[in-house]
């Protein structure tokens, strides 16, 4: 299948591509710089020289791919939704996927699932109007589909490693929110690569949640990025205002509690993450 992706050299987006490759499907990815064109190029996708404001050049990609793929960050929910327009009003009537995140559900009461109501943080709540304009297009002969992955680790680990283990290795102790009793919906990057690859056949308004089903502690996350950096035991809680200090507005989102079954992914897609030991991975075991 002939496929487009933005923010194809990204974290996610590296990952996706060597996905896509991997299981014979054809690949252009946007591309705003020299750099990001030949690491899209290096893992076998097509550059498309643009960034995500060239919404002639999303336009143009779109139209000639069979499926899209949107995995670049806005910066504000105007950009995303302008881009997810240009990119939609390009597919037609071909398979869209966009990036959302768990983040969005706020706290959960226990494990939940695609249903669960939403009580984002500020630093996300934007996402909920421009997930429902893109949804609405599946009234409209669309296909769209909205994936939310978890915390990603594995890999490059940025998230984990810029807000935990550089500050850890700064300061001789990784931070920890309050007592870190909070779990975190851990997903490998590689298993929601696969996510996205298995989303191409999804039916128009799906919704998946790209977790793993096992959300450890952010205490015992801290410890294993601790013994990652060489700090075995070292770890220093912070009140969430020191956090925020510290962290800026994503310490709320560090801050949730949430846990999260993929069943309707595995049930649906047949997709199954292959990564149940998040810890270790944390650890650098």
């Amino acid at each position: 299948m002939k496929t487009f992706v933005t923010g194809g050299s990204g974290y996610i987006g590296k990952a996706t591509i060597s996905a896509l490759v991997r299981h014979g499907h054809t690949v252009e990815a946007l591309a705003r710089t020299d750099c990001s064109a030949d690491t899209v190029h290096a893992l076998g996708a097509t550059p498309v020289r643009g960034g995500l404001g060239d919404l002639d050049v999303l336009n143009r990609a779109a139209a000639r791919a069979e499926a899209v793929i949107h995995l670049a960050q806005a910066t504000t929910g105007a950009e995303d939704l302008a881009a997810a327009t240009a990119l939609q009003d390009g597919i037609g009537g071909g398979a869209y996927l966009h990036t959302g995140g768990t983040w969005v559900y706020g706290d959960t009461d226990g494990v939940a699932d695609e249903t669960a109501a939403w009580n984002p943080p500020s630093i996300v709540a934007w996402r909920k109007p421009v997930e429902e304009a893109v949804l609405a297009r599946a009234r409209q002969g669309g296909r769209p589909v909205v994936i939310r992955p978890g915390l990603l680790y594995g890999g490059e680990n940025r998230l984990i490693d810029l807000f935990y283990g550089t500050p850890g290795k700064e300061t001789g102790a990784v931070p920890c929110i309050g007592d870190g009793g909070n779990h975190w919906p851990l997903v490998h990057i590689d298993d929601v690569a696969e996510l996205y690859v298995a989303a191409l056949r999804a039916e128009p308004g799906a919704e998946y949640l790209g977790v793993g089903g096992i959300d450890p502690t952010a205490k015992d996350c801290a410890l294993a990025v601790a013994h990652a950096v060489g700090l075995d035991g070292k770890t220093v809680s912070l009140t969430l205002d020191e956090a925020r200090a510290q962290m800026g507005p994503i310490a709320d989102a560090f801050a949730l509690d949430q846990q999260f079954t993929p069943a309707r992914a595995e049930t649906e897609l047949g997709w199954v993450p292959a990564h149940t030991d998040p810890l270790s991975v944390l650890a650098g075991r």
